[in-house]
């Protein structure tokens, strides 16, 4: 099968499940060529040693890339993102015209919901089928995360983006969403409740898996003999890491919280911490992604924390697959799939979202848990990462998907 893979980020960007997807797919024989931009994220700034020019093309292994030009912007301005966003889908969408021409099928990673371009085109074309893989939704996180604007102009972006992802609704074949939640929130949206899937998300099955605590990594995040609470993500507006710094701060005599990473609430939550006396709260920065699983066994504990809106009840943070498969339990402030998927998996404690009061009991909670208990648990939730949402149980479901789209536009 000859398999078309759109997507804005791509390795050697930290995001990767397009590349993980990529690669599993074409180890399995089919020809997989990805249409991408150069490489920019987190910062916003093409990578050193990389030049943004039209006729790049690269070979993976047995993967075909195309990179086109963009614009590279990650920050919390909406004119930039914005002019990021479409710049790719220009690009993209006249390179697609050679690079996506003979596929079957094309798959689509979003966000952004601009990346469908392309394939809207080869679907409009050449009825090519389309996979639509939706990891957030649109327009609710982004007018939460800071980037949106306010007033009458947030409105009317608002609108302009819940046009934007029904017109990617209409042209999918398949929607792909990462929760059940997500699944009804789509179809809510517009989107055919027949053609709608769940597929958990997977994390770097290279980089993340379970390694023996070593003491240089337990002195890296200052584990001095207590049970060790560790955040490892963005400390974004979405996160809610005040929730988890109020609550590190009413049991400071019990347990700390180390933050590990980056992000435009970092200076909020450094204020937060020193204005509380949270003497138990470290901050670590962030650290390079070959190092992670050995700060993942240095701690006892990982923390999911998200904030308490309604856009957020599909959303699994993808730290939560990280904690997982390095067979380590987890402490969640989470409501929605989140917190459901650790109750009834058995992987850890759930404190509602927002909740600081409420998470201190959890985290006095794990302090108390016997080292065995806290051992079975994380033994446990390895064997759900690798049952549920391997790297290999992710690329299965896709094949499955994605061969199927390409039958039904044959018939």
């Amino acid at each position: 099968m000859r398999i078309g893979l759109v997507s804005q980020w791509y390795p050697p960007e930290g995001v990767f499940i397009p590349g993980n997807l990529a690669q599993g797919l074409a180890e399995r024989g089919h020809d997989v060529r990805v249409l991408t931009a150069f490489p920019s994220y987190p910062h916003g700034r093409t990578y050193p040693g990389w030049r943004q020019r039209w006729r790049h093309r690269e070979a993976q292994g047995a993967v075909r890339v195309r990179r086109v030009p963009s614009y590279p912007s990650h920050d919390t301005s909406a004119a930039r993102r914005v002019l990021s966003f479409a710049s790719f889908a220009a690009t993209s969408t006249l390179a697609g015209v050679s690079a996506l021409r003979d596929v079957d099928v094309t798959y689509v990673y979003h966000p952004p919901p601009t990346t469908v371009a392309a394939a809207a085109l080869h679907r409009l074309a050449r009825r090519t089928p389309v996979v639509l893989h939706v990891q957030d939704l649109w327009p609710e996180s982004v007018l939460h995360s800071g980037m949106a604007p306010t007033g009458w102009a947030s409105r009317a972006f608002a609108g302009g983006l819940t046009r934007l992802m029904r017109a990617a609704y209409r042209v999918a074949g398949a929607v792909v969403v990462i929760s059940p939640t997500m699944a009804d929130l789509v179809v809510r949206q517009g989107a055919d409740p027949d053609r709608v899937r769940v597929v958990w998300n997977w994390t770097d099955d290279v980089l993340f898996r379970p390694v023996p605590a070593s003491a240089q990594a337990r002195a890296a995040i200052g584990h001095r003999g207590r049970c060790t609470v560790m955040f490892a993500g963005n400390l974004g507006l979405l996160q809610g890491i005040d929730t988890a710094i109020r609550a590190a701060a009413l049991v400071r005599d019990r347990m700390d919280l180390v933050l590990v990473g980056s992000g435009a609430d970092e200076d909020a939550a450094r204020r937060l911490a020193a204005g509380l006396g949270a003497d138990n709260v470290r901050f670590v920065g962030r650290q390079p992604a070959d190092r992670m699983a050995d700060l993942y066994a240095a701690a006892d504990w990982q923390l999911v924390c998200l904030r308490d809106l309604p856009a957020l009840a599909g959303t699994i943070p993808s730290k939560l697959q990280a904690a997982l498969a390095c067979g380590v339990p987890v402490i969640g402030s989470v409501g929605g799939d989140a917190a459901a998927l650790i109750g009834s998996a058995r992987v850890g404690l759930v404190a509602a979202p927002e909740d600081p009061r409420a998470l201190a009991e959890r985290f006095a909670e794990a302090a108390a848990l016997a080292p065995a208990a806290r051992a079975e648990l994380g033994v446990r939730a390895r064997q759900v990462y690798l049952d549920r949402m391997s790297l290999s149980v992710g690329v299965d479901q896709f094949e499955d998907i994605l061969t199927k789209a390409a039958a039904g536009a044959r018939r």
